[in-house]
């Protein structure tokens, strides 16, 4: 597997992108969705990562906001076929190294409750539960967290 900074603007991408909408919006409103859109993800404070196979398919991406305080953690996302080989882990700690690079000394994210998967592999890479954080408000579907680097 490799991992690199890549555009999201690409077909793959967008797809896997769409795959990660479609399973937030079966698991939460919209209004519990805080979904960054490619644009965003564009944007220049922004790195964004793919975990492509041996084959060069894209099977993961991250990316990192960085907020100036904190970096946050958006649009992690493995494809089904891919999950429980790593490749979640692999991906948390690249943003973690480009955020300790970048100066940065928290990481923070908002996950859903219905994701223990997600909050399982959170919790194994270092971070704990906190409030709700930035431009977020509190709702009992989101779990926010933070891991100190």
């Amino acid at each position: 597997m490799i991992i690199n900074a890549e555009s999201p603007d690409q077909p793959e991408v967008r797809a896997m992108l769409d795959q990660l909408d479609a399973y937030c919006a079966s698991l939460y409103p919209a209004e519990s969705n805080h979904l960054m859109d490619i644009a965003s993800l564009l944007a220049g404070d922004v790195l964004f990562l793919v975990a492509r196979d041996v084959t060069g398919a894209a099977v993961g991406c991250a990316a990192l906001a960085n907020r100036g305080a904190y970096g946050e953690v958006k649009r992690m996302y493995v494809e089904e076929a891919g999950r429980g080989r790593g490749i979640g882990s692999k991906l948390l700690e690249q943003l973690v190294m480009f955020a300790r690079m970048s100066g940065l000394q928290v990481l923070r994210l908002e996950t859903g409750i219905h994701q223990p998967e997600a909050i399982a592999l959170y919790e194994r890479m270092g971070f704990v539960r906190r409030d709700a954080f930035g431009d977020y408000q509190p709702d009992p579907l989101s779990l926010f967290m933070e891991k100190h680097l």
